[in-house]
């Protein structure tokens, strides 16, 4: 049997961390823009979701990896992986790929020539990290790479359109 590669054994962290950090990070920052709010609110949103559903997930992968092993415990379906191993590896990945659409924020502090580019940065940033992952994965699953990194921008880019739709809803309902 051949030993199991680490971007092979994590590749489901991977895809399922990255993807949703990076989505529900931009999704916060382009609901925050559609209401117009400002950076600092961006930020603290940011963060604040960065931490908790980072952590969420990973806990939610520790309990489901849990799970299917005291379901299967004497079964034949028993998968070897270790479910903190694999809650952590979510953790990890949803952190560093769900930092990107707040990258050009925080660059922004300390390079202020940037702060009116933002909001376009984070865009652009967000969409090459919903690429990269996509062609990741198909490279690691043997689908085709560009096929598998149009369809993970395109998921990102549906969200991020409704986030930035009910941003821009709410506040128009609240301010008038």
């Amino acid at each position: 049997m051949k030993k199991e590669t680490p971007s092979r054994k994590y590749l489901a962290e991977f895809v399922y961390g990255g993807i949703d950090g990076v989505v529900t990070t931009f999704a916060i920052v382009a609901g925050a823009m559609g209401a117009s709010l400002g950076a600092v609110v961006i930020l603290i949103l940011g963060f604040a979701n960065l931490f908790a559903d980072g952590f969420s997930m990973g806990i939610s992968n520790y309990l489901s990896m849990k799970s299917e092993r005291d379901l299967n415990r004497n079964g034949k379906n028993f998968r070897s992986k270790d479910p903190k191993k694999t809650a952590l590896a979510t953790f990890t990945f949803f952190l560093i790929v769900g930092f990107i659409p707040l990258l050009s924020f925080v660059a922004a502090l300390p390079f202020p020539q940037i702060e009116n580019y933002k909001f376009h940065l984070s865009f652009v940033l967000t969409g090459i990290a919903l690429l990269v992952v996509g062609a990741f994965k198909g490279k690691v699953i043997g689908k085709h790479s560009i096929k598998s990194a149009i369809e993970t921008f395109l998921i990102g880019g549906v969200a991020a359109i409704i986030a930035f739709a009910v941003g821009y809803l709410i506040r128009s309902f609240v301010v008038g």
